[in-house]
């Protein structure tokens, strides 16, 4: 049975003070959040109320009044003589970091999820009339679709990466593959060194395999310095795996160059330590393409791609890029949890591989707008806000002017905007002064948004309303 420390979860929940008060529901809305993005797994065993009291400097009934709130909303369930355990309720509520659902009225601000263009539709109807030449064959098709193989294979070659269909495994989507990989390199007490801020499914992932994270802080302003850190990690600690996005790395932007490539292969290289590269948004240069992958500077390591966001995450297309042998020792690894990835889906992956260089610019320019819509509105209604333009990807990450991410993101919820909270992209409390914001929306959807945003974090700091907004916005 796992269980959760007072101490541990006091780190998790952070400063009660910034929330407005009563005390016990502020407490109860961090923990409910911390259960619905994964951070307090399910059934855990959540502290007794006396140790979470001392570790939190609260009275025991502010916690006991929010455990009771967290059973009464269906976030906990309470065993007699046993303790109080995380738990979902019932209902369309998120118990992982995922899009929730999308015809409740709200802003979703939290994920970088775009909607699916035309070229999709156009894809699934030309892989329909496709299909009847495969219906003779069982269907199953473990390593993925020989056709897409190729097709991924030859995109890798064209990208510095010569690569032929036998090193590649398809899987259903990114998160798939990297948790495919860790599932092969890590195990319980295991390290696994992970840039800080990183993605928070991966750390979740990488969690419930009982690996610890090593993290190793990346600054945008000062990506040199993460090179420093990491190889002085990989030197001291040897971690069984590495994981790492260096294209337009999620969220902070960061590209990592060429020289900082071969730099960071070479530290890997040295001290044995292969890499799960996460090249999520590798084609979504904004202002400059991505250097050729990791993997082209050094062997060993295991690259993962995804079609979900340059065309569309309904489709559940991804892959793993590595040597044959090791794509062979992969694929049974995922074959215990998914014999073979859906035929049609992948028959459309086909199509839309082969039409993605003429699709990409049109994609780019879009997100070139909607990014500028996104940071000019950050600017004029949030000023005191740090906003810096990543040179690709989907998100902004932003810096706030003190610690209060999370009493932004509570504030938010109340307005019907999603937020993710910069906690959530780290390890223990670190990170409240940062908000990853994507640009994933329509332009009047992200205006909206801001100004839902400028409401809450004027709620957050107990500040006035901005001037020229109503005292309250209806939700959307």
């Amino acid at each position: 049975m796992e269980s959760t420390s007072a101490r541990a979860l006091a780190a998790l929940v952070g400063d009660l003070a910034t929330d407005r008060p009563p005390r016990y529901a502020a407490l109860a809305g961090r923990v409910r959040r911390l259960v619905a993005d994964g951070r307090v797994p399910l059934g855990t065993r959540l502290p007794a109320e006396r140790e979470l009291a001392a570790a939190l400097a609260v009275s025991r009934a502010t916690v006991t009044a929010a455990y009771t709130r967290l059973r009464e909303d269906g976030w906990a369930t309470a065993r007699q003589g046993a303790g109080t355990f995380a738990a979902l309720p019932a209902g369309p509520h998120r118990g992982a970091w995922v899009p929730g659902p999308v015809d409740d009225g709200a802003i979703d601000l939290a994920h970088a999820a775009p909607a699916a263009p035309a070229a999709v539709p156009a894809a699934l109807a030309a892989a329909l009339e496709e299909l009847p030449r495969l219906l003779s064959s069982h269907g199953y098709h473990p390593a993925g679709l020989p056709d897409l193989r190729a097709r991924v294979a030859g995109r890798y070659t064209a990208r510095g990466l010569p690569t032929t269909p036998e090193q590649v495994l398809v899987t259903n989507g990114a998160l798939h593959g990297v948790s495919v990989a860790f599932a092969a390199l890590l195990g319980r007490g295991r390290r696994v060194l992970v840039e800080q801020p990183s993605y928070p499914n991966a750390l979740q992932s990488a969690r419930a395999l009982g690996a610890r994270v090593v993290p190793v802080g990346l600054d945008a302003d000062e990506p040199a310095a993460f090179l420093d850190a990491a190889e002085r990690a990989l030197s001291a600690v040897r971690p069984a795996a590495a994981y790492l996005m260096p294209d337009f790395q999620n969220p902070t932007g960061v590209l990592l160059d060429v020289p900082g490539r071969e730099r960071l292969a070479a530290a890997l290289r040295r001290t044995g330590v292969p890499a799960v590269v996460d090249e999520t948004f590798a084609e979504l240069g904004l202002d400059v393409p991505a250097p050729p992958p990791l993997a082209a500077f050094g062997a060993g390591h295991v690259s993962v791609g995804t079609l979900s966001k340059v065309a569309w995450g309904g489709l559940r297309v991804g892959w793993v890029r590595a040597e044959a042998d090791v794509v062979r020792r992969l694929t049974t690894v995922a074959v215990a949890t998914s014999m073979s990835g859906p035929v049609v889906e992948q028959l459309a992956a086909c199509v839309l591989l082969d039409g993605l260089d003429a699709e990409l610019p049109a994609l780019r320019k879009r997100l070139r707008e909607r990014r500028a819509v996104l940071a000019g509105e950050l600017r004029a209604r949030l000023p005191s806000w740090r906003v810096p333009e990543p040179a690709g990807g989907l998100v902004l990450w932003c810096g706030l002017p003190t610690p209060r991410s999370r009493a932004v993101v509570a504030a938010a919820e109340q307005l019907g905007l999603r937020l993710a909270a910069g906690p959530l992209f780290g390890t223990g409390h670190a990170l409240d002064d940062r908000l990853r914001l994507p640009y994933t929306q329509p332009p009047e959807v992200l205006r909206r948004g801001v100004a839902l945003l400028a409401r809450a974090d004027a709620a957050a700091t107990g500040a006035r309303p901005p001037a020229g907004e109503p005292r309250e916005l209806a939700v959307v």
